[in-house]
């Protein structure tokens, strides 16, 4: 049976936190603000930058403007202070040459996204890339999936495979009809992610080769 492997980005390949900091700290400071702690702010990463600003208290009527000014940082740093994560080479690697067919669906904005993935060599192994300005409506909504699975011409003989480090990525796989795959990251606390989740690996390395072993 064809498999076919979805991948969230922050949290389960890449891990820009650094950059979203800072990014976020520049952003409040540009309006005379003090930025939220980052306790407050590590359990927001993975939601559309406008919900993550409103979540932390910004009013709606000028999130975006924050929204504009977090980019405008980000974009200067992204690259330099974003780092793989440990096994996300070798689990990418190893999906491709299983002959699964691999696809990225993340609530990051495209562009920066698949920068990121062409700068750690991995792009060329993914055959679709969702980004936040891809769809209306987000994780854990199936939209996202559901495009991605059309761009990637699958059939219904396909067992289809989606991992990431949020509730919302094991949420919208069970939407969509998928198998969800956790993994742990500092994003969501381990007793969150066994709520939503049945299955937690600790790492997309390990996620990777339990689905390539049938074990998932």
């Amino acid at each position: 049976m064809k498999r076919v492997i979805l991948f969230d980005l922050d949290g389960t390949l890449i891990d820009s936190t650094e950059a979203i900091l800072e990014s976020f700290k520049r952003a409040y400071e540009s309006f005379g603000e003090l930025p939220p702690k980052e306790g407050d702010i590590l359990p927001q990463i993975g939601h559309p930058l406008y919900d993550m600003f409103v979540n932390l208290g910004v009013s709606k009527s000028i999130a975006k403007e924050y929204v504009l000014a977090y980019k405008e940082s980000y974009r200067q740093i992204y690259i330099q202070k974003t780092k793989l994560l440990k096994g996300a080479k070798e689990a990418v690697e190893l999906a491709y040459k299983s002959g699964a067919t691999l696809g990225v669906v993340t609530t990051k904005t495209g562009k920066y996204s698949i920068e990121l993935l062409e700068h750690f060599g991995l792009m060329k192994y993914f055959n679709t890339l969702i980004g936040s300005e891809d769809v209306k409506k987000h994780k854990p909504d199936p939209e996202p999936i559901y495009l991605a699975l059309k761009k990637l011409n699958v059939t219904n003989s396909s067992k289809i495979y989606m991992i990431g480090d949020t509730c919302m990525d094991i949420l919208a796989a069970k939407n969509a009809g998928i198998i969800g795959v956790a993994v742990e990251f500092k994003y969501t606390p381990l007793n969150e992610l066994k709520k939503c989740s049945k299955v937690i690996e600790c790492g997309v390395f390990e996620a990777v080769e339990d689905i390539l072993n049938n074990n998932i």
